[in-house]
């Protein structure tokens, strides 16, 4: 994976990493894992922390060295980075700036352009990330919806 990670974001990742191997035995401790990663700059719900700590078989008592938390970091950097695509295609549309689409223009966006979507397909995202009363739907929140299904697919 350090092919893929650049040599500030390895320098940087080690920094961190050393601000939580309290011991200095190249170690960190896995329920600190979603703080190092929050710290790096990344969003991962508990869950992803959950799903990455079992990839290496680490228990939530365990602890990971650097090379893992490469792996780790990769991992979540490739899966996050359509997410980051996706918000800010709705930045543009949020015309307020204020993290909200309406979904009624989200639904027209997507059923109207590029590679257009089934209104079956928004339905189901919408219902993912979830309409508010007002009709509005949060980006971060669709954001991930998007990702998360595609990911099941």
């Amino acid at each position: 994976q350090e092919k893929f990670l650049s040599q500030d974001q390895i320098n940087e990742f080690k920094e961190c990493f050393s601000l939580y191997d309290r011991q200095r035995k190249g170690k960190i401790e896995a329920q600190e894992l979603i703080t190092v990663m929050r710290c790096l700059g990344s969003n991962p719900t508990p869950s992803e922390v959950q799903r990455h700590l079992l990839s290496h078989n680490i228990d939530r008592t365990g602890d990971l060295d650097f090379s893992t938390l490469l792996s780790v970091m990769h991992r979540q950097l490739q899966q996050e980075a359509p997410e980051q695509e996706i918000l800010e295609a709705m930045k543009m549309a949020d015309k307020e700036q204020k993290g909200f689409v309406l979904a009624s223009e989200l639904r027209a966006a997507l059923t109207g352009v590029g590679e257009k979507l089934t209104d079956r397909e928004v339905d189901e995202l919408l219902r993912e990330a979830g309409v508010g009363t007002d009709g509005r739907v949060h980006c971060e929140k669709f954001a991930k919806a998007v990702t998360r299904l595609s990911v099941r697919r």
